[in-house]
């Protein structure tokens, strides 16, 4: 009989366990072969050679077969099988597929180098790394032949459209794909066409989640690998340079959306007026929870601590709004706090809060980030769980209340094996790998009861959730069934998607009619994830393989070496590159961590400092000593603690000119100059003691559940 081997998990999930025999075994067979042969069988991608009926009665085998995987599926417990597997076989039947078709298919279609000597194979990743940067170059090309300088491009008519106010926005989503693709040359030839052509100086009225996400991270990003990509620096960078003071013009404008009574921001501002006169006081949760990636690394950059002081307010407010069985709503009233839409789930309007906290922990080595995802996590798993999908439930009670799958949920595989829970992950993108290979693609709402696409609701936009966590999965655990969802992603996408001028939103996954519009993410994240899953060589899976040193000036005036990659990358939740050491670079030498505290893996190393550690423990005893005060308010809700606490800061220096509780505007124009900067920051007791409690991170305001107390400016 050969070898017998169990597998679980390779088609259709853990709960769908597939028993093969391998027959007449004269050279050993990879157990990876094993689990593709499945694969393949069960996806109906190969014609088999022989079919054996479930009685077991052989019909047209091949006896002479020198080597066959016989698959067992007549018991096979899954809710979902692909749609391309004959109608017959989808619940009882058994396939026989001789081990030379296997092997001739899958060299033809998945370019798998063969070892003859032993049997085994690898999964080549070089020519589908090389059919994504082909993918990304048809798209990208197609932009700028026929819709720059415009927003997005219309694949279906050639031509381009504005969605964001005519601000390339595709260029700007698209710039740090070029790095990542090793274009050098293109980012340099258009980040100058982004420089002199961009002016966000414009009576327009903007939403601030997608500003932030997409135009901030995309010029945060631009600008930390602009050494990278050859572009000739400022004496000052990465303090310095024109990215940088782009990404902080926005910003800046931006910022009016957070003066309100809570800290939460409004959802739209108008680029020159702040946010518009009736604007409404509802907001989703991830228009919250979505900023500390980007706002905190432009304070680490600029020294301005107004941004990640904004945004830690908005985080805290959104934690004390929870219910009492720890899950958050989908829409809030950011003036009240209180919450309009109650429906809890990890998917649209929701999903980057979460991600952001863990992203968030990992820049600012703060575990209060990690503590808040992880209550979440547990409410996650008890309410919203069932067999690896995740539900939609009311945030009160925890009861299910839809049984769907959203599309944009696709990220939380990711995130978990960020956080290490790489069986979990697995088992749900699983689930989510069997709608993409029943329909081809995953629409934006899918109805698990009934296993279809939810009526309205059948469409795919190019969206990258899905291959991002295949991508974090595959570099988590190099099981290179993973890479066999990405050729699966691609070959989608290529076959249904791709269009004479550019990539088409798919309208209906059922018949995979398109739609005329590219969305800018497609070249942000879903080519840039499909080509990192694939590129294991590339320097953001590689921070430590070269030793690029910088020396920059800091704004206290001191010359430091900055070793470019050494923290590693994160990616903001557009897929726009922070690295995390370059944070570090422009902060004052006694806030500077040591070169082994940045690595991003471990929430829980220590800040060392180069002149010591007594300043260091300075600044932890009187950091810990608000977060403990602020444990006890939460405790006891007592209002003269608070007042307490408000004296547990120094005054903030005027120089920072941010709001100061009288309800007036964060001002756009109200930069502090460089001198100003590097006075606030001078080692003298007054600006140290504000800095070490009120920027690493800032409490600008603690929130108590039912009420907002304002304490630190």
């Amino acid at each position: 009989m050969g070898q017998i081997r169990e597998y679980v998990g390779v088609a259709g999930g853990v709960s769908c366990p597939v028993s093969v025999t391998v027959r007449q075994t004269d050279v050993c067979v990879s157990p990876h072969f094993l689990a593709l042969a499945v694969d393949a069988v069960l996806t109906g991608s190969l014609r088999a050679v022989g079919v054996i009926a479930s009685q077991g009665q052989a019909k047209d085998a091949d006896p002479g077969s020198r080597k066959t995987v016989d698959v067992d599926a007549s018991s096979f417990p899954c809710l979902l099988l692909p749609s391309t597997m004959p109608t017959r076989f989808r619940r009882t039947g058994r396939l026989l597929v001789s081990h030379e078709t296997l092997m001739s298919v899958f060299k033809r279609d998945h370019a798998l180098k063969v070892k003859e000597e032993d049997g085994r194979f690898d999964l080549s990743s070089g020519p589908h790394q090389e059919r994504v940067r082909a993918t990304f170059t048809h798209g990208y090309d197609s932009y700028m032949r026929h819709a720059f300088p415009l927003d997005e491009l219309r694949p279906l008519s050639c031509d381009g459209f504005n969605t964001w106010g005519s601000n390339s926005l595709t260029l700007i989503d698209a710039l740090d794909t070029l790095v990542v693709m090793g274009n050098y040359s293109e980012f340099r030839r258009v980040a100058k066409l982004v420089l002199e052509n961009t002016n966000f100086d414009k009576d327009l009225n903007v939403s601030v989640f997608e500003t932030n996400i997409r135009v901030v991270g995309g010029l945060i990003s631009a600008h930390l690998l602009s050494k990278k990509a050859g572009l000739d620096l400022e004496p000052g960078w990465p303090c310095e340079g024109p990215f940088l003071r782009m990404a902080v013009d926005v910003a800046k404008r931006l910022l009016p959306a957070f003066n309100t009574s809570t800290g939460m921001p409004y959802g739209t501002v108008n680029l020159r007026r702040g946010v518009p006169q009736g604007e409404t006081t509802v907001t989703c949760t991830a228009g919250v929870g979505t900023f500390i990636v980007e706002f905190s690394s432009l304070s680490r950059l600029t020294g301005d601590p107004r941004y990640e002081q904004v945004a830690v307010r908005a985080l805290r407010a959104l934690w004390a709004t929870r219910s009492k069985v720890d899950l958050v709503g989908n829409h809030l009233d950011v003036e009240t706090g209180k919450w309009t839409a109650t429906d809890a789930s990890i998917g649209a309007g929701v999903d980057s809060y979460f991600e952001y906290l863990a992203k968030g922990a990992f820049i600012l080595r703060e575990p209060w980030l990690r503590e808040q995802l992880e209550v979440y996590r547990a409410a996650i798993n008890k309410y919203m769980r069932r067999n690896d999908w995740f539900l939609s439930v009311r945030m009160q009670t925890g009861e299910a209340t839809m049984p769907y799958y959203q599309s944009l949920e696709s990220f939380w595989p990711g995130t978990l094996s960020l956080l290490g829970y790489i069986e979990d992950a697995r088992r749900s993108l699983y689930n989510y790998h069997q709608v993409w290979k029943q329909l081809g693609f995953i629409p934006e709402f899918y109805d698990i009861s009934r296993t279809q696409p939810q009526d309205k609701r059948e469409s795919y936009p190019l969206r990258p959730e899905f291959i991002e966590s295949v991508m974090y999965l595959y570099q988590a655990t190099k099981d290179p069934h993973f890479l066999q969802i990405g050729v699966d992603v691609l070959t989608s996408i290529e076959y249904s998607a791709r269009t004479e001028c550019g990539y088409a939103t798919v309208k209906n996954v059922g018949t995979h009619l398109l739609e005329n519009r590219m969305e800018s993410f497609f070249l942000a994240e879903t080519t840039k994830y499909l080509y990192l899953l694939f590129d294991v060589d590339n320097f953001v899976h590689n921070p430590f393989a070269t030793y690029d040193a910088h020396n920059v000036t800091t704004r206290d005036g001191r010359t430091r070496e900055c070793i470019l990659d050494a923290g590693g990358y994160i990616f903001n939740t557009e897929a726009h590159l922070v690295d995390v050491a370059l944070l570090d670079c422009c902060r004052p030498e006694y806030l500077a961590f040591d070169i082994q505290a940045l690595s991003v893996k471990n929430l829980e190393t220590p800040e060392y400092h180069r002149d010591g550690t007594q300043r260091a423990d300075f600044i932890s005893e009187k950091r810990q000593r608000i977060l403990d005060t602020f444990t006890e308010i939460s405790e006891s809700r007592n209002d003269s603690t608070v007042d307490e606490l408000a004296l547990e800061c120094p005054e903030m220096p005027a120089s920072v000119g941010a709001s100061r509780g009288g309800g007036e505007n964060i001002a756009p124009g109200s930069a502090t100059s460089p001198a100003e900067d590097r006075a606030l920051y001078k080692d003298e007791p007054d600006d140290f003691d504000w800095f070490s409690c009120a920027a690493l991170p800032t409490i600008s305001q603690f929130a108590l559940r039912g009420h907002i107390v304002d304490s630190v400016d």
